[in-house]
C-alpha cells in the first residue's frame, strides 16, 4: 500500500496534516494524488479490458493461440483495429505482466540427429543465411521427436521455405528411418507441384545422408546441402521452428496422452501454421498471407 493511501484510508479520524508530517509527505502531493485518483480508476479499467482482450487471444477455444507472447498478441489486437484502438507493445507487455499473462514456454530436448561416421559429403550450401528471394527455392528441414506418455517418441520431419517460412512438406510417424524424411520431401514436392532446381538444408543426420534419400533428392532435382556436423546453428530456422511446434502443441505439458491426439494436434497446429499463425519474420503476418501479398505485388 502506498503511503497517499494510507493517508486517504485514515483522513476522515486523523488529521491528514499529521499523517502527513508522520509519513513525511507533502500535502501538496498527497492532494494531487486525490485530484489524480479518476484517471487512475480509468486506467486501471482500461488495462482491465486490455488483460481481457489478451486473455481471448490467447485462448484457444476463441480461436487464440496459447503460445502467442507480447509480439504477436500486439498483432493479433491490432489487425483491422481503428488507428484510435491500436495498442503499443509496450503496454501490451506491461499489462501482461501486471496480469501474470505469457506465452507458453517448454524446455526439453531429445536427441534425434544420429551421425551416420560412413555418410556422403555434402556441401554447406546456406552458410547460415536462412533467406529466399522468392517462395520454393531453398528449404530447411530437420526431425524432431514428439514424447508419449510412457516413454515412446513419435517423430515430425519437415520441408521449410526460406522466403515464406511456410510449412511446405512434413511427415509424421513412430520412428526415425529414412521414409520419414522421404515422405515429407515428397509431400513438399506435392504442394509445390515441383522441387526442381531447389535447394534443401539440412543437418547430417544418418537419414539425409542415406542413399535412398540423395536419390530421391537426384530424383525431384534437388540439390542437397548440409551445414557442419554437430552444429545446430548451422540448421538454426529449423531448430527454431521445431522449439515453437513442440512449445505450442504440447502447452507445457511433457507428453502427449496417445499418439492419436499427437497427431490430431499437430495436424491442427500445422494447418493453423502456414494459414492464420503470425511470424515475426513476415511482419507478423501468415506464411500463407506472405505468399499470397507477394504473388499479388509481382501481377
Amino acid at each position: 500500500m502506498s503511503r497517499f493511501q494510507f493517508i486517504d484510508d485514515h483522513r476522515d479520524t486523523i488529521p491528514v496534516k499529521w499523517l502527513c508530517r508522520v509519513l513525511d509527505v507533502a500535502r501538496s502531493s498527497y492532494y494531487a494524488w486525490v485530484e489524480a485518483a479518476p484517471k487512475r480508476a480509468a486506467r486501471t479499467q482500461a488495462d482491465e479490458a486490455l488483460a481481457a482482450r489478451v486473455r481471448r487471444a490467447q485462448d484457444r477455444e476463441a480461436g487464440g493461440d496459447p503460445a502467442y507472447g507480447v509480439p504477436r498478441v500486439t498483432a493479433d489486437l491490432n489487425d483491422g483495429a481503428p488507428e484510435n484502438e491500436r495498442v503499443n507493445h509496450k503496454r501490451v507487455a506491461r499489462v501482461m505482466r501486471e496480469h501474470g499473462l505469457s506465452g507458453i514456454r517448454l524446455l526439453r530436448r531429445v536427441k534425434t540427429t544420429v551421425p551416420d561416421p560412413n555418410d556422403q559429403k555434402v556441401a554447406d550450401l546456406v552458410q547460415r543465411d536462412f533467406t529466399a528471394d522468392t517462395p520454393g527455392t531453398r528449404y530447411v528441414g530437420d526431425i524432431t521427436y514428439l514424447p508419449i506418455v510412457g516413454g515412446k517418441n513419435w517423430y515430425l520431419a519437415t520441408v521449410i521455405d526460406l522466403c515464406s517460412r511456410k510449412l511446405a512438406g512434413w511427415a509424421l510417424a513412430d520412428h526415425m528411418r529414412t521414409e520419414l524424411v522421404s515422405d515429407a520431401l515428397t509431400a513438399a514436392r506435392a504442394a509445390r507441384g515441383s522441387l526442381d532446381g531447389t535447394i534443401f538444408h539440412s543437418d547430417h543426420g544418418s537419414v539425409y545422408t542415406s542413399k535412398a534419400y540423395a536419390q530421391l533428392c537426384t530424383e525431384l532435382g534437388v540439390t542437397q546441402s548440409m551445414g557442419a556436423v554437430g552444429s545446430s546453428a548451422d540448421n538454426a530456422l529449423a531448430e527454431s521452428f521445431n522449439a515453437a511446434l513442440k512449445r505450442e502443441v504440447l502447452h507445457g505439458r511433457a507428453a502427449f496422452r496417445d499418439e492419436h491426439e499427437c497427431r490430431r494436434e499437430v495436424f491442427r497446429w500445422v494447418n493453423r501454421y502456414n494459414t492464420k499463425r503470425r511470424h515475426s519474420y513476415l511482419g507478423q503476418v501468415a506464411p500463407d498471407a506472405f505468399e499470397s501479398a507477394m504473388l499479388a505485388a509481382a501481377a
